[in-house]
């Protein structure tokens, strides 16, 4: 940029930032705040002269506004969205981005305010009537995201899922009821969605409704609907049930074997006459739907016990899929938790692997809670890695089987699975990962521990190399 044209920017930088159409505010490393704009004083009803010089967290003490951006940015080095509260009622959203050198050292905070009170107002009132709603239109829960992905398929490497996944695309184009058997957190819901994936209703919503979750006063209503006026607090207009809603679709009864005895007998209505009769009603309504139904449940028990329907067992037990327990298909377990990290550190931007000793103890573990247990396990560790690399040690006690001082790592290191090489490259490259998110660049990484920079990245990429 020509010199004289930068050197005028320069000298009209305050009445540039003054033009902005959102207020800025820009704060050093501690926390001083060194300059707002003329939009900022606008939205806050605050003069430049109250709050320059002032350290941010003095003024949230003070009670001007009750959060701050800067303490946050400072300490991750990385961009922050928060909504912030004025006293005099006024809500803005903030939107904070961090300032480098040419070092590649934090020099400032800049802070884009935006006024969101009336859009906040809205959405109180939209949510509001989206409470309503709820109220009389019951919890409906779809598997929106990748309801039109056809190459969706579930993560596995065992004999076992791989005979029941090519059972799913056998029974999947037909219309048949489908029972889905498995215990708690076997991924049941996973199934029923590849399904509805493979099947010709596949462009229509998948309607997934806990049967658990829904009070038993209300299951009819919610299931099948209800006239208007047919019990007091009815809406005027009627209600359409989840089986109106799902025609022409598929329909997901979770958890089937918490469903009262009483509903049992209007479901294997619909499964055998596809007909539902609403609340109220005297003439019922034919609807086309799909029944897939899953349980963790032993049904034939529970008909034993009175407490399901062995008529309605029957009707569902068209097409059975059982889903083998994850200490059952160990080889499951190293493509599941890779698949669980790589999602979670795409969405907390994060660069994050496995070590090979990780993945052999998440191996040997029984997981009692199954796949969910899992993938609550990794999401844990995605956000509470200290570095890239998630080691042995990072792993909870309840893998380990170890005391917290006990080093498994070191032994399985010399159980002598690896080579030293093999080693020595992973802990180097863990090491120099650790380094660099901490100082910030591999600049400052080299100078400090005093290698070249191309060596840093040449150990990183062959680390990366390897286990690719």
């Amino acid at each position: 940029m020509d010199q004289k044209i930068e050197a005028s920017i320069s000298s009209h930088f305050k009445d540039i930032l003054d033009a902005l159409s959102d207020g800025v505010y820009i704060s050093d490393i501690s926390g001083t705040t060194l300059f707002v704009n003329r939009k900022y004083e606008e939205l806050t009803g605050l003069r430049r002269e109250e709050i320059e010089g002032r350290d941010v967290r003095d003024l949230v003490r003070s009670g001007i506004f009750d959060s701050v951006l800067n303490p946050e940015i400072v300490r991750s080095l990385r961009p922050a969205t928060r909504v912030q509260h004025l006293k005099d009622g006024k809500t803005l959203v903030l939107s904070g981005f961090p300032v480098f050198d040419e070092g590649g050292d934090l020099c400032f905070v800049v802070t884009f305010a935006r006024d969101i009170t009336i859009l906040t107002n809205l959405n109180d009132q939209v949510a509001l009537q989206k409470g309503l709603l709820r109220q009389t239109e019951g919890q409906i829960a779809f598997l929106a995201k990748q309801q039109k992905d056809s190459t969706f398929m579930p993560s596995f490497a065992s004999k076992a899922m791989a005979e029941v996944v090519s059972l799913v695309e056998r029974i999947a184009p037909t219309d048949a009821t489908v029972l889905v058997l498995g215990e708690t957190g076997v991924g049941k819901d996973v199934i029923a969605h590849l399904l509805h994936q493979r099947s010709p209703r596949r462009d229509n919503l998948l309607l997934k409704v806990d049967c658990g979750g829904i009070s038993e006063g209300l299951t009819e209503s919610e299931l099948f609907g209800y006239v208007a006026g047919a019990f007091t607090g009815a809406s005027t207009k009627g209600k359409a049930g989840y089986f109106e809603i799902a025609n022409g679709s598929t329909i997901f009864l979770d958890e089937i074997g918490e469903l009262p005895i009483s509903m049992q007998t209007r479901l294997l209505r619909v499964l055998q006459d596809g007909e539902i009769m609403r609340v109220g009603s005297t003439s019922p309504r034919k609807v086309d739907v799909r029944v897939i139904a899953a349980t963790n449940r032993n049904l034939k028990e529970c008909i034993k016990e009175g407490t399901f329907r062995s008529d309605l067992y029957y009707r569902l037990n068209v097409a059975t899929v059982r889903i083998p327990p994850l200490r059952e298909r160990p080889e499951d377990i190293e493509p599941l938790a890779k698949n669980f990290l790589a999602s979670y550190a795409a969405k907390y931007r994060k660069h994050l692997y496995f070590m090979d000793a990780s993945i052999e103890m998440l191996r040997s573990y029984s997981w009692p809670g199954n796949v969910r247990e899992l993938q609550n396990l990794v999401h844990s560790m995605a956000i509470t890695a200290k570095g890239p690399a998630i080691s042995p040690q990072e792993l909870p006690a309840q893998i380990t089987g170890r005391q917290p001082e006990e080093n498994h790592f070191s032994d399985y290191i010399l159980t002598g699975r690896r080579s030293l090489r093999e080693i020595m490259q992973e802990l180097e490259a863990d090491f120099l990962n650790r380094a660099i998110e901490r100082y910030g660049s591999v600049q400052k990484v080299a100078e400090i521990f005093q290698v070249d920079r191309s060596t840093i990245f040449r150990k990183i990429r062959q680390s990366r190399k390897e286990r690719s």
